[in-house]
Parts: structure tokens; C-alpha cells; sequence
């Protein structure tokens, strides 16, 4: 049997596709604008006769019925990183996060450490040889997919064909759900007056023929916005955003003078508006890779020049951060945010930025603080942590020691709270930050 006649041997109708999932299953769903929304409210329907089904993710957008009141017997997420959708669930009990590095998923499925029935999958049309794309997300959905017992696919005229080591066979689904829905756009973010401040002390410090990691928020765009007039510019990234096709177009961004994959363009997902998702189509600059190669540290440090920017929580004065969680209700994820810090740490000439406004809650609470939230997680240790940068500077603390750590982040926390932390800083233990030093 040809490709062409075992494709269309295997398209359902998504009620009958979804009754693959069986009590007491580990299923996986694809995540960001891959997120296969069909496939998940048909699912959501059969939750009467279904229990204990673990959903296993990345991040899922878009509304997630799986997580709703009274689902909790039904479906149980058991989620690497954290959203809108699942928040609420986690925060109550009723699902599970996992800390772990981004660039570590595919693993888990691979070595059967999370053994998967079913993977739920958004996938592009197939090719003239049969090969479908993952298109808008590759992140862990292809380990999952040539490693559980069944793939059910939710294949959208309307998913852009990416390219790179993207594709899944015809021959590997079992189940086929064809349908022309629009792909999930990623919101617009406008950066705020502090954050344009806070890509002010950024973008001079990258240099040109630099490769960069944008993470997702105001910063990263705002950055992007900064730097007119560098030079050959890369980009090795999780997400790809309207704002690279941006430095595309303005000739910043060309990925020519890269020492990794020289002329392309290397994430692992795309999140932006329709146009991005046109202009990726079919287009050989840009090459999608799964999450363990992408976010990898050791590949990441082979691009010289290699430069991070994310975002967190809030630090303490010895330069511990926290990104995933605000005490010990969990936010959102570790991320890649450790994969790159660490590759750019080993690049040539590497930088990693954790950036940050300085307050929350119109200034009345300080986002660099004495001592992290009882509960908050570690997320990039503050061994690993290079630059931190609020709206007042940048404080660079590889090297230094604890007190000059903390005399660093102090003199770029928000000025009403600096006495607050000087005054801390004097009457700890001096063993505490080897004041003595």
C-alpha cells in the first residue's frame, strides 16, 4: 500500500479518533500553537467514562477542558511547564509539575522513564513522499510520537511545513483527524517603559556576528527593537518570534557568521501572528529541531558568541533566581532558561542575561530581595548566574564573591528598597556572606 492510501485509510472523525485513550493511559499532547484543541475538547467529552488519564505536556495554549472543574478524577496533567490553562489545576491539587530542564524531556519518553499510550499531535499535511511536519511546535512532540503506542493526529491544512528534523512518516500515525482551523497566535506584547530601560543596558552589549536566545515577554522584543546597526546577527533559539522575522527583513539578522549552522535559523517552536507563521512556511532559513538537541548546552556552546536573555521571578542578593514559581505555588517552568545560561557560559565570548524589573505591585514590593519566598525554587543557581539586569543596570556576578554579589544587585535594586537590603546586609552573620572577604 502506498503512503496516499494509508493516509487516507487512517482519517477519523475525531470522536472515533480520541477513543483510542483508555482508563489509566499516559497520553502526551503537543504544545504553544501546536496545541491540538480539537482533539482535546472531543476528548473531554468521554471524560464520563474515563479515569485517571495522565496528560503529559509542555506548555498548552489556548482553553484547556482537560483541567476544568470536576475533571480531576477524568485527567490528571502532569505538566513540564505550567500555563494559563493549568495553573489553577496545580495550584489545587488536582495536577502535577515537574521540574525539569527543558532540553531533558525527550529523554523521558525515549528511555520509557514515561512510557506513553497515546500522543496527541497537531501536524502539517503531507508532503509529496508522506512526510508530515510538526510545523509550529517540535519541542518533545516528536519523541513522543515515535515512541508511544499510538499517534493520533489532528492534521491542519492551515499548520505551516517547517522544516529541519521536524517530520513524522504517514505510516507512523494510527489515527488521522484532517481540519483547515486558524493556528493559535501568540499575543502581541508591547513592552513597558521599565522593560525598554532594561533592553537600554542589553542590546550595547551585544556584539556583532553575536548569536542570540530570546525567551518569551516584553524584554526579548524590546531587545530585538534595540539593535539597529549590529551586524550579522544569529539566532539559536526555543522560540521564534515575529520579532526575528523583523531583524530579518532589516538585514540585522542573517545567521551567516554563525560557527553552528551557519545561514539558518535554529528553535525548536514558532509563536507569533499568521504572518510569522506564513513566512516560516516552506523556508529553508529556518530550521525547527526537537528540544534536546535545541537546548542542549553542549550544542548551544558551540556558537560562538552566544547571548541569552530571560526573565524571572525575583533573585536574592546572592544571586540565586527564581523563575518558576512565586513561594511555592508554582507559575510556569524551569524552561531552557538553565540550558542556555549554562551553553552560553561555555560559548566563546558567551553572555547570559537574567533580566528583570525591579518591583512588582506598583512598587510597593522589591523583586530583589534578602532571601527568596519560603518554598520558592531554585531555578539558575547563583553558580551559574552571569548578568543581572533591572531598569537601574546590569550587575555582573560571575567571579565574584558573596558580598560583592550582594553590593552588586543592591546598587540596581529599585532605590527605595536599598536601605531595606544594606541594612540586611549588615546584620547578617558576617559568615553568612563571607563579609570578611
Amino acid at each position: 500500500m502506498n503512503w496516499l492510501d494509508q493516509y487516507k485509510s487512517k482519517v477519523v472523525s475525531v470522536e472515533e479518533a480520541v477513543r483510542v485513550v483508555k482508563s489509566n493511559d499516559r497520553i502526551f499532547l503537543s504544545g504553544n500553537a501546536a496545541t491540538p484543541l480539537l482533539l482535546t475538547n472531543a476528548l473531554a467529552k468521554r471524560a464520563p467514562e474515563l479515569f485517571n488519564v495522565e496528560v503529559n505536556h509542555i506548555l498548552l495554549l489556548g482553553s484547556d477542558p482537560l483541567s476544568t472543574l470536576g475533571m480531576a478524577e477524568h485527567f490528571r496533567h502532569n505538566s513540564f511547564f505550567v500555563g494559563p490553562g493549568d495553573r489553577e489545576s496545580i495550584a489545587e491539587g488536582n495536577s502535577d509539575f515537574v521540574p525539569v530542564h527543558l532540553s531533558q524531556i525527550p529523554a523521558l519518553f525515549r528511555s520509557e522513564y514515561i512510557p506513553l499510550d497515546v500522543a496527541l499531535v497537531h501536524l502539517s499535511p503531507p508532503d509529496p513522499h508522506g512526510f508530515m511536519s510538526f510545523g509550529a511546535e517540535c519541542g518533545a512532540s516528536k519523541a513522543a510520537a515515535e515512541n508511544a503506542k499510538i499517534v493520533v493526529a489532528q492534521v491542519n491544512e492551515r499548520m505551516p511545513r517547517t522544516l529541519g528534523d521536524v517530520f513524522i512518516h504517514v505510516s507512523r500515525v494510527h489515527k488521522i483527524v484532517e481540519c483547515s482551523v486558524p493556528i493559535i497566535e501568540g499575543k502581541r506584547v508591547v513592552a513597558s517603559d521599565i522593560e525598554e530601560k532594561i533592553a537600554d543596558f542589553i542590546a550595547p552589549m551585544i556584539e556583532d556576528c553575536a548569536t542570540l536566545q530570546l525567551g518569551i515577554g516584553g524584554i526579548p522584543d524590546a531587545v530585538l527593537a534595540r539593535i539597529e546597526g549590529k551586524q550579522h546577527l544569529g539566532i539559536h533559539t526555543e522560540m521564534i518570534s515575529d520579532g526575528v522575522v523583523n531583524g530579518i527583513e532589516k538585514g540585522i539578522i542573517t545567521s551567516q557568521k554563525k560557527t553552528l549552522h551557519p545561514g539558518k535559523v535554529v528553535g525548536t517552536f514558532v509563536l507569533g501572528s499568521q504572518q510569522l507563521y506564513d513566512y516560516v512556511h516552506n523556508n529553508p532559513l529556518f530550521e525547527l529541531h526537537p528540544c534536546d538537541y535545541t537546548n542542549n548546552p553542549f550544542i548551544i556552546a558551540q556558537n560562538e558568541k552566544m547571548v541569552s536573555i530571560n526573565s524571572c521571578i525575583e533573585v536574592d542578593i546572592t544571586g540565586q533566581v527564581c523563575s518558576d514559581s512565586i513561594g511555592t505555588k508554582i507559575y510556569s517552568g524551569f524552561g531552557g532558561q538553565v540550558d542556555f545560561v549554562r551553553g552560553c557560559a561555555y560559548s566563546k565570548g558567551g553572555k547570559a542575561f537574567i533580566a528583570l524589573p525591579s518591583t512588582t505591585k506598583n512598587d510597593t514590593v522589591s523583586r530583589i530581595v534578602p532571601q527568596l519566598k519560603p518554598g520558592a525554587g531554585v531555578v539558575t543557581s547563583r553558580a551559574d548566574v552571569q548578568y543581572v539586569v533591572t531598569e537601574y543596570g546590569a550587575a555582573f556576578l560571575h567571579g565574584k564573591n558573596l558580598r560583592q554579589r550582594a553590593e552588586a544587585l543592591i546598587a540596581i535594586a529599585h532605590p527605595s528598597f536599598r536601605p531595606q537590603l544594606e541594612d540586611y546586609l549588615r546584620t547578617i552573620r558576617k559568615s553568612d556572606l563571607n563579609s570578611g572577604a
